[in-house]
């Protein structure tokens, strides 16, 4: 397994009642304008760099305060590349099965949010770890949220890099993850993060920091066809999240590159939004991957408009008005 620390920049609307959110299918806490991720070598110090730039399509206006923190301009964004290039950039990077390390639990959040707006493949993303919980444990911090800066002086790092830069804090995170004991940090992790979760103003937790936290990831082997695996009501009948009845979905959308989604229903709990990736595996039969979230009316209503397309009117022909030759003389 392989471990990449990340860190993201994004833009953000320039106030909660800017237009852009009435069209918007998913509730969008900020759009990712730079990704900057180091790979950690095998005795798990700072390797291999990436960085890029992107160029947002929904928040075009830079917030002044975002462009205050991070030195980003209009003239900046534009020479970003879109959003589905820098990911496949991204992933290319990253390769399959690895772990993403971040300072902190919004970069899942945000990351999750971007690829559902853009339509993109979710399921490589699905292992983060939030260093501050193990950063916490291993130092006595407490509950309190620690600032990058403040972890860097604590272990005696010194800024070399660009703060606020997506590249230069990853490399920064990498570099206090030399000074964790990060082996045992991972193995305590699971207990760690439910007793030492970081404490967020307003007394937000990172068990509650997202609309589109995933309530379950899970991976189903073995179907010799999709038609297999579509039959399988363990797959496309998910249980409840919350009480553990059996969801009733409806229909299923393809939305292309084996991607599929329909809204589930509980009678108690409401609507969920289930997400199913197929893709072969090595013994020529199908995985499936599947994740749910709970949905908020934004979700309902981007299930609807790909379920239910609004219809081309056709163009009527106006009516040629006829004036008799009579009238016409006058």
């Amino acid at each position: 397994m392989s471990y990449v620390v990340m860190d993201m920049e994004w833009n953000q609307a320039m106030s909660a009642q800017s237009a852009v959110f009435n069209k918007l299918p998913i509730h969008l806490r900020g759009e990712i304008i730079q990704i900057g991720a180091v790979k950690l070598t095998e005795d798990l110090k700072p390797g291999e760099e990436f960085q890029i730039d992107v160029k947002p399509v929904y928040f075009k206006k830079m917030h002044y305060k975002v462009e205050k923190l991070t030195g980003f301009d209009k003239d900046r964004l534009e020479h970003g590349v879109g959003f589905v290039e820098a990911l496949k950039a991204f992933r290319e990077f990253c390769g399959d099965g690895c772990t993403f390390l971040t300072w902190g639990c919004d970069d899942k959040s945000i990351m999750e949010q971007n690829i559902i707006i853009h339509d993109q493949d979710w399921d490589w993303i699905d292992r983060w770890v939030n260093l501050q919980v193990i950063y916490n444990l291993q130092t006595q911090a407490g509950r309190n949220q620690t600032g990058l800066a403040i972890a860097m002086e604590h272990f005696g790092i010194e800024q070399t890099r660009v703060a606020h830069d997506a590249l230069g804090d990853a490399y920064n995170t990498a570099l206090i993850c030399s000074k964790l004991d990060l082996e045992e940090g991972l193995k305590q992790y699971e207990t760690a993060s439910k007793t030492l979760s970081t404490s967020k103003a307003g007394g937000e937790t990172e068990d509650t920091h997202s609309k589109t936290k995933a309530l379950e990831h899970r991976a189903f082997t073995g179907y010799p066809t999709r038609e297999d695996a579509f039959d399988d009501k363990e797959l496309t009948a998910p249980l409840c999240p919350e009480c553990g009845e059996r969801l009733k979905a409806s229909r299923w959308i393809n939305q292309g590159d084996r991607r599929y989604m329909s809204l589930c229903s509980c009678k108690a709990h409401g609507n969920y939004l289930v997400r199913i990736k197929l893709r072969p595996a090595e013994d020529d039969t199908m995985t499936a991957n599947r994740i749910i979230y709970k949905a908020d009316e934004e979700m309902e209503e981007f299930y609807k408009s790909k379920a239910h397309p609004a219809k081309r009117r056709r163009s009527r022909k106006k009516k040629r008005l006829i004036v008799p030759r009579e009238k016409a003389r006058q």
